[in-house]
């Protein structure tokens, strides 16, 4: 994949809006994942960007997480985020945001972006509820209280704010022939 100067920037600029948007955090007292604005993030990096620089978008976040710069949640960073008990979350991040791309690029609608994102969610709560699990060694059950369970409503309500958003962004960029495309080698 040859990256243009514009999209290596709108990569760089989706993996910084996810750092922003994880420092936008409010722990919660009975849980170890606190409330932030990264699935918000996740989806506009794969709604706007497609599934290639929206991917990508997330793995430069996650390499500029294991690298020590303190751009996940509640300032942290390093390899010991990635293998601690949140770090499943972090790793669906980029698959997620190929599979909100993968749809959007086929059918460009509400009710498309919604779906796709749900799915999305499914994953990225799938991928970090597993991991917690057994890094922390807790049952299913209570896992699923501690992880998931608290975040389902809200996460909900923001899909359906970023799915309006992204659809009002793309129909803008086609509109302006500025939608970010991949050059081939």
């Amino acid at each position: 994949m040859k990256l243009s100067t514009r999209n290596m920037t709108l990569v760089a600029l989706f993996a910084a809006i996810t750092a922003v948007c994880s420092q936008i955090a409010i722990p919660l007292p009975f849980s170890p994942v606190p409330f932030t604005l990264q699935v918000v993030a996740v989806c506009l990096a794969g709604g706007i960007l497609g599934s290639k620089l929206g991917g990508l978008a997330l793995i430069v976040y996650i390499l500029m997480g294991a690298a020590g710069m303190p751009v996940f949640a509640q300032f942290k960073g390093g390899l010991q985020v990635l293998v601690g008990p949140t770090g499943g979350f972090l790793f669906s991040f980029p698959i997620a945001a190929f599979l909100i791309g993968f749809v959007m690029e086929r059918k460009n609608s509400l009710v498309t972006s919604i779906a796709s994102m749900m799915f999305a969610l499914i994953l990225i709560y799938g991928l970090g509820f597993v991991q917690f699990k057994f890094v922390t060694a807790m049952g299913w059950e209570k896992s699923f209280y501690l992880v998931v369970a608290p975040y389902v409503v809200p996460d909900i309500i923001k899909i359906i704010l970023t799915s309006a958003v992204v659809l009002s962004v793309n129909r803008s960029l086609e509109r302006n022939n500025l939608k970010p495309k991949l050059q081939k080698i």
